[in-house]
């Protein structure tokens, strides 16, 4: 029998398409009042995709127009940012953020990044009324849950962006298909993901460059474009 986080973790992926909803499964197994999604920083234009209620979708909004949050340092850090008492014992502070919640029905917020690979995409914001504490197997699941609605909202943002076929020819669209796939091996071997990881990170990287995605496979190919994460290089670059 599936435990209600497994549960939670097939309704996410059910969601595909319909990414405002994205908080659905999170409230039938977080002991939290709302939560909000949002995309932000170098990789993806700042919005919130997905917000249970008005006071997640202001949390979400209030650090997009600041650009300062628990959400900013959960994605700077690539770990979640836990504060259970953040009224009355913060363990950080934020100048203008801090401010800004005052009057805010808050006791805890809890935000926990969304990264794939070398991607750093957005977090999740997450809050209750009264002070509270997430117990690490709740920690884990949600880091677990986080992973997966970083693909989702990759995907969303990778189809939201596509364009009507360019009409090359069917001899060129299968030689690009055996690049693609050449550099998706690549890929899976420099971050030890998955196949499907592997190919989002690479449309990824193409949508946020400006760029075809057989471009970006080309690079890869030649080694002109590596994600293999080293002590200095934490996205993808090129050597």
């Amino acid at each position: 029998m599936l435990d209600r986080f497994a549960v939670a973790k097939e309704a996410l992926a059910a969601l595909a398409g319909d990414e405002s909803r994205l908080y659905e499964p999170f409230l039938g197994v977080l002991p939290v009042d709302g939560l909000s999604i949002s995309t932000f920083g170098d990789f993806l234009p700042a919005e919130s995709v997905s917000a249970s209620d008005a006071l997640s979708f202001r949390l979400d909004e209030l650090q997009i127009d600041l650009g300062e949050g628990p959400c900013w340092d959960a994605l700077e850090t690539g770990s979640p940012v836990l504060e259970p008492n953040i009224r009355e014992r913060p363990r950080r502070v934020w100048p203008a953020f801090s401010k800004a919640i005052i009057a805010d029905d808050l006791g805890a917020v809890f935000a926990f990044p969304l990264v794939l690979g070398p991607l750093r995409i957005g977090a999740i914001d997450l809050y209750t009324s009264r002070p509270s504490h997430l117990s690490e197997l709740n920690i884990q699941h949600t880091s677990a849950l986080a992973t997966v609605v970083s693909r989702l909202v990759l995907a969303r943002a990778i189809r939201l962006s596509q364009s009507d076929s360019d009409g090359d020819t069917d001899a060129r669209k299968q030689f690009s298909r055996r690049e693609v796939h050449q550099a998706t091996g690549m890929v899976l071997a420099q971050l030890g993901i998955s196949a499907l990881d592997a190919r989002l990170i690479i449309q990824g990287h193409a949508f946020a460059a400006g760029r075809s995605v057989q471009e970006i496979a080309g690079e890869i190919i030649d080694r002109r474009l590596s994600f293999a994460v080293t002590e200095n290089q934490i996205e993808g670059s090129h050597d």
